[in-house]
């Protein structure tokens, strides 16, 4: 049986002149953490208390299923010393096979898992591929449309000719597609591959991003994955799903003290209303960690940018006329990956010192109809996709170069803050996603971020890919700094846009010191300061940068760029980042 221990501070009394509250909750990890925050939800309710703090003692809280935070939760507190809210599972009971780790996957509350992250020792490990390096990934050969057929040289193939459930990660342009192998045809050198279904009818239908072939001299790299014929390098994995077995390479010296695998898609839901949010919530100095995002094993994965991907797209004849905008050649309709932590319909939730870790989707979203709330002194690292995302990025009814204006403007995510936090080592599985995507958003503040050791943009403001005036206004991003970016991917910058967004400002950020992948798919199309299709209304002004590397595409009316480059400021430059 499990036990409870929820101590409530008020009743324990401490000489006559105690006086008796139940503000303050006292957990440990032995509690259950949902059933505290409902005694907290019945003390407000009772009027025995106004505002409630749950203090979390050192230590994992392990979740079964997402924690839930409503309306009747607004005004709770949550403070950790040193806790860890976790949707992993722990194995255990490893044996020696060969050279090889083995452990039994257990069943997870009542139901096999299946799961794409390994931790080992508190380090993530490697789910088990063709190259240790990317740099010797190996190129495409032919990308047949018509026929759905994506053509390899054979040596690349070899190994997982019968293996059962591989994966093929593909490299285009800005994006990386996750293509579940259905067949594999050997003729003479060559290798045909075809992809199941949803993802092959979205990959060969969708005109971008689109691999590049050996016509441009610059072939698409891939890499292949999950297949126990890989599994050749220390620190890499394998889970047979089919015998339930989990398969390890250790490396050198190694002894597994703590293996967890994740069993968790997201730790905690804020569920509200629009007429009924949830608001006033402070989360304190919490570790969220030990969370998957499992579709890409299930459906596949092919994004159209920063990790959104697609349901339905194809390429349009005859292109489209769009008033005040350029034709347009494809349409589009876009998902969006889990996070750890989500929001709809909210006021004011915060986190403050709190920590975003091992985990397999994004980290923190202020989905939708979220009013401010702001985001300081965070850590943000070891993250499979986005690290901090806000706003609209299409609904999934509205095709996504449509503008975005919604009937209630309620829907639209305002005032958020983001704020001396550090970004690193995020975007590692999906490289096309970014550490800081802020969509259809108004009046956002981006300030004073580190970010650094990233797979592609530092931080990504607007969506659309046109210039009518949508919801996105007053947006802020001032004195980030950010370096070590675009480790994988290229059409890229340190600070990117999107969208008319009248009243935003980008000034005083540090841009520096990009990465130089061999395998991206132009070697000079990458950029310190990039406003993309549509962008307008934008004052770009005193960011340091050690070159004056700027695009500007298919931009609208209105942006104002002043002082950009390595004149500006050493007081600006030395100022830029969390501090």
């Amino acid at each position: 049986m499990r036990k409870i221990t929820i101590i409530l501070f008020g009743l324990l009394v401490r000489g006559a002149s105690a006086y008796a509250s139940l503000s303050d909750f006292y957990i440990t990890p032995d509690s259950s953490l949902a059933k505290a925050i409902q005694k907290a939800r019945e003390a407000k309710r009772l009027g025995q208390a106004t505002a409630v703090t749950i203090h979390l003692s050192a230590g994992t809280y392990r979740l079964y299923e997402p924690l839930r935070l409503r309306p009747e939760d607004s005004g709770l507190t949550i403070q950790g010393e040193n806790a860890v809210i976790s949707g992993g599972m722990e194995i255990r009971n490893w044996r020696k096979e060969g050279k090889l780790l083995v452990a039994d996957v257990p069943d997870f509350n009542g139901h096999p898992i299946d799961f794409r992250q390994l931790w080992v020792n508190g380090k993530k490990a490697i789910r088990a591929r063709d190259v240790s390096d990317f740099e010797q990934m190996h190129r495409i050969m032919t990308y047949d449309k018509q026929k759905q057929v994506l053509w390899v040289p054979k040596k690349a193939v070899d190994n997982i000719l019968k293996a059962p459930y591989a994966e093929m990660v593909l490299h285009e342009m800005w994006c990386t597609s996750n293509l579940r192998i259905k067949s594999i045809t050997v003729q003479g050198d060559s290798a045909a591959i075809r992809f199941h279904n949803p993802e092959a009818n979205i990959q060969f239908k969708h005109p971008w991003p689109s691999p590049m072939t050996p016509n441009t001299g610059h072939p698409s790299p891939f890499y292949l994955t999950n297949a126990k014929e890989l599994l050749d390098e220390p620190g890499e994995w394998y889970h047979d799903i089919r015998e339930h077995k989990l398969y390890y390479k250790p490396r050198d010296g190694e002894t597994i003290r703590e293996a967890v695998v994740p069993v968790q898609e997201t730790l905690v839901e804020f569920i509200g209303s629009a007429e009924h949010p949830v608001r006033n919530i402070n989360i304190k100095g919490v570790t969220f960690s030990h969370t998957t995002w499992m579709r890409p094993s299930m459906k596949g994965h092919v994004p159209l940018q920063a990790g959104m991907y697609l349901t339905e797209a194809y390429k349009l004849r005859p292109q489209i006329d769009r008033p005040n905008n350029h034709k347009l050649d494809n349409q589009g309709w876009l998902g969006r990956a889990d996070a750890a932590v989500e929001m709809r319909y909210t006021e004011d939730i915060n986190f403050d010192g709190c920590s975003f870790e091992h985990l397999g989707g994004s980290g923190l979203d202020y989905v939708i109809a979220c009013r401010r709330g702001t985001t300081t002194n965070c850590v943000f690292t070891d993250i499979a996709m986005n690290g901090y995302v806000c706003g609209s990025f299409s609904p999934e009814g509205l095709e996504t170069h449509l503008p975005y204006q919604p009937v209630d403007f309620r829907e639209v995510c305002t005032g958020q803050a983001v704020e001396q936090s550090e970004f690193y080592n995020v975007t590692n599985e999906d490289w096309g996603c970014v550490a800081i995507a802020a969509g259809y958003v108004s009046g956002i503040t981006i300030e004073h971020n580190t970010i650094h050791h990233i797979s592609y943009t530092g931080i990504s403001l607007g969506w659309g890919w046109n210039r009518d005036l949508v919801c996105m206004k007053d947006n802020k991003v001032h004195a980030n700094l950010i370096y070590d970016y675009a480790r994988h991917m290229y059409d890229c910058a340190g600070i990117y846009t999107l969208g008319n967004q009248p009243g935003t400002v980008i000034s005083e950020n540090v841009v520096r010191d990009i990465a130089k992948p061999s395998y991206v798919h132009d070697p000079n199309h990458w950029f310190y300061l990039y406003t993309d299709e549509g962008s307008s209304n934008i004052t770009i002004r005193d960011n340091w940068t050690p070159e004056e590397k700027y695009l500007q595409n298919a931009n609208g009316p209105g942006n104002i760029w002043e002082n950009n480059g390595p004149q500006v400021s050493e007081q600006i430059k030395n100022n830029a980042g969390k501090k």
